[in-house]
């Protein structure tokens, strides 16, 4: 089941699609890909993930820009002369041909002879675990198995790039954990070259080698996940990726003074000198009922939820901040508490980046983290 004709690098310029109406999804997309790189798109509705893939995958025009496979520019071909392969969010399944003839369908349009397309089904199949499924339709099989049915159909072409267009997002949560194992095993064995378009923070961090942060058409940092999940490039990445929590501050040469904290060394050169800043923290480093170690600041809990080994905190600042915490002790609203934070799990960015309103909230899933 290895890919046909590898490649060394997939090179994105400039691409870029405007709409009729003057809105324009994507404004500049630069990236490069490395053969059998793992890459997720991530980001909130709206921000251009699913139009890059789209237009990846040749279902949309660029307005602007190239594409390129090595020396091969590819955006100027029809969609079934890429030879990549397409995971979509709905499966896309037949519901009238069964597992083995929707995972063989895209070999009978390539004209594939008769008994390598056997062969190949089969394999496929042994891959994602439904060798006993073969007969049945997909109207049989449960969410899971339908999505590896649209992941064997996918590979099964020897494709040199998959796309996966929020393929998790119709599934259960714990179909959702297991098909993401599936997928990262996938990736380890076949060494495929992977666009993953993702809003789940958790998803693109456990799955991909690198992840591109989209917000209205343009890309806000790219980095591996833990660069981005540690430093965050700007305070929406940060509140993208759960830093929750955001405080005024100033800043004063290399410290910011921060409302409820003080003042504190950012030791970030890139910040200017002085002006209005926003200090971002991720509620795990806000604790309560730890070792009191960093800075201390005041709550009056207003709901506390159990989350298993820990309870998730909402409180109100004395000056009226609502701040997320963690706690190792169940609390009562309008208990009154001291939750700290250590000054290096502190983020500092310009208040000019904190995100405004009209942003998406990040999703559940790392609102926690």
């Amino acid at each position: 089941m290895s890919p046909g004709a590898a490649f060394r690098e997939l090179r994105i310029r400039g691409l870029g699609r405007r709409f009729g109406n003057g809105f324009t999804a994507l404004d500049g997309l630069d990236l490069d890909i490395g053969g059998g790189e793992f890459i997720a798109l991530l980001g909130p509705s709206g921000c251009g993930k699913s139009t890059a893939l789209n237009l990846l995958a040749g279902l949309l025009a660029p307005t602007r820009g190239s594409i390129w496979i090595d020396e091969q520019r590819v955006d100027t071909l029809p969609p079934e002369k890429r030879n990549f392969g397409m995971v979509f969010q709905n499966y896309a399944l037949f519901p009238h041909l069964t597992v083995a003839e929707n995972v063989a369908f895209g070999l009978r349009m390539r004209k594939v002879g008769k008994a390598e397309r056997a062969e190949r089904v089969r394999k496929a199949l042994e891959l994602v675990r439904l060798t006993e499924q073969a007969g049945k339709h997909p109207g049989q099989l449960s969410g899971g198995q339908q999505q590896r049915v649209a992941i064997a159909r996918a590979i099964v072409v020897r494709p040199r790039l998959v796309l996966m267009d929020e393929p998790l997002s119709n599934l259960d949560a714990k179909l959702r954990l297991d098909m993401r194992t599936e997928i990262r095993l996938l990736h380890q064995e076949l060494s495929l070259t992977t666009v993953y378009v993702t809003h789940d923070q958790a998803e693109a961090l456990s799955l991909a080698d690198r992840l591109v942060v989209m917000r209205a058409g343009v890309v806000q940092q790219i980095g591996r996940p833990s660069e981005v999940y540690e430093r965050p490039a700007n305070a929406f990445v940060a509140a993208f990726v759960g830093y929750r929590n955001a405080l005024p501050g100033r800043l004063i040469g290399a410290d910011v003074e921060i409302e409820g904290l003080g003042r504190i060394r950012h030791g970030d050169g890139d910040l200017p000198a002085e002006g209005e800043a926003v200090a971002m923290i991720r509620p795990d480093d806000l604790v309560i009922g730890g070792p009191e170690a960093g800075r201390p600041i005041s709550l009056t809990v207003r709901v506390c939820e159990y989350q298993g080994r820990s309870f998730a905190v909402e409180g109100r600042a004395p000056d009226g901040t609502v701040l997320h915490a963690a706690s190792l002790e169940p609390l009562a609203p309008g208990d009154h508490v001291s939750a700290h934070i250590r000054p290096e799990r502190i983020r500092v960015f310009p208040r000019a980046d904190q995100p405004n309103r009209a942003d998406p909230a990040p999703a559940e899933s790392m609102a926690r983290s």
